[in-house]
């Protein structure tokens, strides 16, 4: 299929591109702009007519938006920086705390799309089952964007809204992402039906130990394809607790007794509430099994 009609915009600065989206957004153009920043999400919808947007904004050729920077006050992520980028980064910087993003890019599509897709891009599309969207809100990340009265920064847990919907302004684009804190034990796995699909459900997690790692002061789960959010469970019990496998059993039954997932042709809710303890367990083995 082709995409319905639409206009053509190039920037090569932020400020023009907040500029162009506020003089569209003025000339009430449509059915709205989008930004392209790499396409892997936004042109197959169009291409499936389930978005019509009437112009796009390439962004793709801004300068200064594509890096990693770890420092003091965390992990910043330029918003044009290749899922790619990520996996590959071999800082050590960034892998002492930050660890689970690069090992979470693997799960993110095929090689064409890690290699052509947008850490931006893909928390600007917000879907709920997209690995950075459920890491962005498991580490607690900041979303900074820049619209005609400056930058502003929006917590990744009130950034997404719903299916496809986020706090972002019409005139506004994503920049950056700050994860503030590091997390040296943290992992993300998931279950698809075929390599490179989006997951039928995803768990991020992280754990904070104590007493020479032997017991979980606090431990954090995100699920995604679940519902239409990234899902914090309730994890309030795990506190105190050994770490070990029969805790991580236990997290995994208790986020799935929180859950209300949907039905569809990937599978039924029961199923996802067993591949949902499945995966919390796996995840937090893994992310406790090295420093």
């Amino acid at each position: 299929m082709k995409p319905a009609p639409f206009s053509y915009y190039r920037t090569r600065s932020v400020p023009e591109t907040v500029a162009l989206l506020a003089d569209l957004g003025l000339a009430d153009h449509g059915d709205g702009a989008k930004i392209l920043a790499g396409g892997q999400s936004l042109v197959p919808m169009m291409s499936f007519r389930l978005a019509r947007p009437a112009a796009l904004v390439d962004v793709t050729r801004i300068p200064g938006l594509e890096y990693l920077r770890a420092g003091p006050d965390g992990l910043r992520i330029g918003a044009l920086t290749r899922h790619r980028t990520v996996e590959l980064c071999h800082d050590p910087a960034v892998l002492d705390g930050f660890g689970v993003l690069p090992g979470a890019a693997r799960w993110i599509g095929h090689y064409p799309i890690r290699a052509r897709g947008t850490f931006g891009g893909s928390i600007a599309h917000a879907d709920p089952a997209a690995e950075w969207c459920l890491l962005a809100v498991l580490l607690e990340a900041n979303v900074v964007l820049t619209g005609p009265d400056g930058q502003r920064s929006v917590p990744a847990h009130e950034f997404f809204e719903g299916f496809y919907t986020t706090a972002a302004e019409p005139d506004e684009m994503i920049t950056e992402m700050h994860f503030p804190r590091p997390a040296r034990y943290a992992a993300l796995t998931e279950f698809a039906q075929r390599q490179g699909d989006f997951a039928v459900v995803a768990a991020a997690v992280t754990a904070d130990l104590e007493d020479a790692g032997t017991t979980a002061r606090e431990v954090r789960v995100v699920l995604g394809g679940v519902g239409p959010l990234p899902f914090v469970v309730n994890t309030a019990d795990l506190s105190g607790r050994p770490a070990t496998a029969a805790t991580w059993r236990v997290a995994g039954r208790l986020a799935a007794a929180q859950i209300d997932p949907p039905a569809d042709g990937h599978g039924s809710a029961a199923y996802r509430k067993k591949l949902a303890a499945t995966l919390v367990e796996r995840a937090l083995t893994e992310a406790t099994r090295h420093p």
